[in-house]
């Protein structure tokens, strides 16, 4: 699967309520996400991996995160490309 397919994919399922929401409500439920990815990798840090979990919030993260690229416009193969894969890459970190 494409990036561009899976945001496609979240688009056509969500975007009405998504984009009712607004881009800073969607944020909020984007960071509670991202809060439930922090604690499932502390979990596998600290030797009490749940696969299937960690997995799942991985999934959930990827999911409105193609969320806000779609209320805001954003194609996010094409940003990814163009800021990672083309003429080298970023120079120094990410």
């Amino acid at each position: 699967m494409r990036i561009s397919e899976f945001q496609q994919h979240i688009k056509d399922r969500y975007f009405a309520t998504d984009n009712a929401r607004g881009a800073a409500g969607t944020f909020v439920w984007f960071a509670e996400e991202f809060g439930e990815l922090a604690r499932a990798i502390g979990k596998h840090q600290r030797g009490d991996p749940v696969s299937e979990n960690l997995r799942e919030e991985f999934a959930d993260v990827m999911a409105w995160l193609a969320t806000l690229a779609n209320i805001t416009g954003v194609d996010l193969e094409e940003a990814i490309r163009a800021k990672y894969m083309e003429a080298g890459g970023p120079k120094g970190t990410k």
